[in-house]
């Protein structure tokens, strides 16, 4: 059975093994590290997951970025991911859990709309991603557009273009 902490209780040594494991070491080179360039995980939306016997299974972090219009207004949103589990450990509910963790935590009252990279079937089918308004959205570097994802209570908030990268207030 999986408890979930907040991210900010584990070591960030081990949190960084993690997902060089989960993903390779030359993960930073990736599309969504640049579109969170030089900004801090949320601490209230990012956890990890610890199996029975407390040894680190998974780990979610969740990111301040914001999709710039043409006009330059920066529309502010929560980049959810990477969601990273143990290759031993994945199949076994962590990344749902994770997932599940981050997203309810965001606050109801003010939700922001949520953007991953991730596999369309999966995220739309157990969380509510879409890339129904994403087509004119851009990134930084090399992506699948079909995988560019975003979850919102009111999509008529969300700019139909624009460059999407970290949230500089």
């Amino acid at each position: 059975m999986a408890t979930i902490i907040p991210l900010a209780d584990v070591d960030p040594a081990l949190v960084e093994d993690l997902l060089d494991t989960a993903f390779e070491p030359e993960r930073r080179q990736r599309t969504a590290y640049k579109v969170r360039e030089g900004m801090d995980w949320l601490p209230a939306l990012s956890f990890a997951a610890v199996d029975e016997n407390e040894m680190l299974a998974g780990s979610i972090q969740c990111w301040p970025v914001a999709l710039t219009d043409a006009q330059g207004r920066a529309h502010p949103m929560i980049m959810v991911g990477p969601v990273a589990v143990m290759p031993d450990d994945q199949g076994k509910g962590y990344g749902k859990a994770l997932m599940t963790a981050a997203l309810t935590a965001i606050d109801p009252r003010a939700p922001l709309p949520q953007v991953m990279i991730g596999d369309p079937e999966y995220y739309e089918r157990f969380f509510g991603f879409s890339n129904a308004h994403t087509a004119g959205w851009k990134l930084p570097g090399p992506f699948e557009q079909r995988r560019l994802l975003c979850r919102t209570a009111n999509p008529a908030v969300l700019p139909q273009e624009g460059m999407l990268g970290p949230w500089r207030r």
